[in-house]
């Protein structure tokens, strides 16, 4: 093995958590603090709390979106038919059978 070409072992090394935990451990890093954002006493998977970083409010859309959808009411395909099928048989009925004579009457067309 050649001499001198391993870095040196820092057996202190305080680990700082942005939540505020800290640890020792070992490590090849000549600092003696290092800072890090999550730790095993903040990170989701150890905590089984969720947390959402919403920056655009993408999380917010989504959920207005899912709200707005499930106060939408969805009729299906039979129904719509339906539903068509159903306007166009009272649009016939509604119409009355007027001959020439009483339409003229009813206009009162002076002669």
């Amino acid at each position: 093995m050649k001499r001198d070409i391993h870095p040196k072992y820092n057996k202190s090394l305080k680990v700082v958590c942005s939540c505020g935990n800290t640890f020792v451990t070992g490590s090849t890093l000549e600092n003696d603090t290092l800072n890090v954002e999550l730790c095993s006493k903040c990170h989701p998977f150890y905590t089984g709390e969720q947390k959402i970083v919403d920056t655009d409010n993408v999380v917010k859309k989504f959920e207005e979106r899912a709200q707005k959808a499930a106060t939408m009411s969805f009729r299906s395909k039979r129904e719509k038919m339906e539903a068509r099928k159903n306007k166009k048989v009272a649009k016939i009925n509604s119409s009355s059978t007027l001959t020439l004579k009483d339409m003229l009457a009813n206009a009162n067309i002076s002669k």
